[in-house]
């Protein structure tokens, strides 16, 4: 796989900087044709205060979820589950008493997606829950590429349709999304299911707009 300079440069800087060079090989030219699935269920919303809980992960290749090269997670928050994070999720502190350091989880985290591009649905949020707790042992940002699903959505949409037809906007919720692309759903706001169904989303949009 041919790099161009520019990124010859921009790993180069990233290796130098990074903090515990085992991890160096997240910077490494992707496996081709695979992308990880991603999603957390977290304390809050508050992403300098609030913790990731759960994280789930699902490689993608090619055409196909691997669902049984998965990744799942609980982990073991240092502050209380706000009541609104326990209605959307379903997860109570003694759902979660037992799960992984968070550090521990990221380090998993992050041997499994290795250099693949991250996919998810919203992933700002997602990704700067991770990140914060990556800094101390990286020390630099993650480094791979980000797609995001609803953002594929919207460019398939706004090419399908005349601006008159969409009324000047696109509904971008996720169950709209996987209801217009008629996909199975599973229950939301479940990190597996969600990384499932963010995946199946991901591989159809592909598809519909022709990429390779």
């Amino acid at each position: 796989m041919k790099v161009p300079g520019f990124d010859r440069l921009r790993r180069g800087w990233w290796r130098y900087h990074l903090a515990e060079p085992e991890f160096a090989f997240m910077v490494d030219p992707p496996p081709p044709d695979e992308w990880v699935s991603l999603d957390c269920e977290t304390t809050g919303l508050n992403v300098r205060r609030d913790q990731i809980i759960s994280i789930a992960a699902v490689r993608i290749v090619g055409q196909r979820l691997m669902t049984s090269e998965r990744l799942e997670l609980l982990v073991r928050p240092e502050r209380a589950i706000s009541a609104d994070a326990i209605r959307v999720h379903q997860l109570r502190h003694r759902d979660v008493a037992h799960g992984l350091a968070p550090q521990d989880a990221i380090r998993r985290l992050l041997n499994f997606i290795g250099s693949r591009p991250i996919v998810g649905y919203y992933l700002e949020f997602d990704m700067a829950m991770i990140h914060r707790e990556a800094w101390p042992m990286l020390g630099v940002r993650l480094p791979q590429p980000r797609i995001d699903v609803s953002s594929m959505y919207y460019d398939y949409q706004n090419r399908r349709l005349p601006h008159d037809a969409r009324g000047g906007r696109i509904d971008l919720r996720f169950a709209t999304i996987m209801d217009e692309l008629a996909l199975p759903t599973r229950q939301a706001h479940d990190a597996l299911n969600d990384a499932v169904m963010t995946g199946l989303a991901f591989v159809k949009l592909r598809r519909l707009l022709g990429q390779r």
